[in-house]
């Protein structure tokens, strides 16, 4: 059996050693063997952290990611799929217009920005997005 010792698979995928050791808590990966104290891997290791990494860019928590993988398969249901993008999407829509009023305030004639009309108006924008996401449970991590 070919198989790469934990070192190995933390260079050739970018992952730590130690988000290894807690994916393989979590059971998302398993070790197929030790030798000594270092946990060895099979190669197919690799296209299941692939995996994860793209799961976890699309937003899906760790263990969504589980499920998705569980059974040693890959089944990924296309209604939460459809979900994700779509919530994309709105992040997206949101961004671009908050990145226009941005640049308006950026160039807006007015003498103070508080005398802004845009400005004031993303201000309150501000404090109902940020609202909406502590009731939501969203924090302010990116990864």
């Amino acid at each position: 059996m070919d198989t790469l010792d934990i070192g190995e698979v933390a260079a050739q995928s970018g992952v730590s050693a130690s988000a290894l050791r807690y994916y393989e808590q979590l059971g998302l990966i398993e070790s197929v063997a030790r030798k000594g104290l270092r946990r060895q891997f099979d190669r197919a290791v690799l296209l299941k952290l692939s995996l994860i990494a793209l799961g976890k860019t699309a937003g899906f928590s760790l263990d969504e990611i589980a499920a998705m993988l569980g059974n040693g398969g890959l089944d990924i249901p296309r209604a939460q799929l459809h979900a994700r993008a779509d919530a994309l999407a709105e992040q997206i829509r949101r961004m671009q217009a908050l990145e226009q009023a941005i640049r308006h305030v950026a160039e807006c004639p007015a003498p103070s920005h508080l005398q802004c009309p845009k400005f004031r108006q993303l201000l309150r924008h501000a404090g109902a997005f940020q609202k909406q996401n502590k009731t939501a449970g969203v924090s302010g991590r990116t990864g």
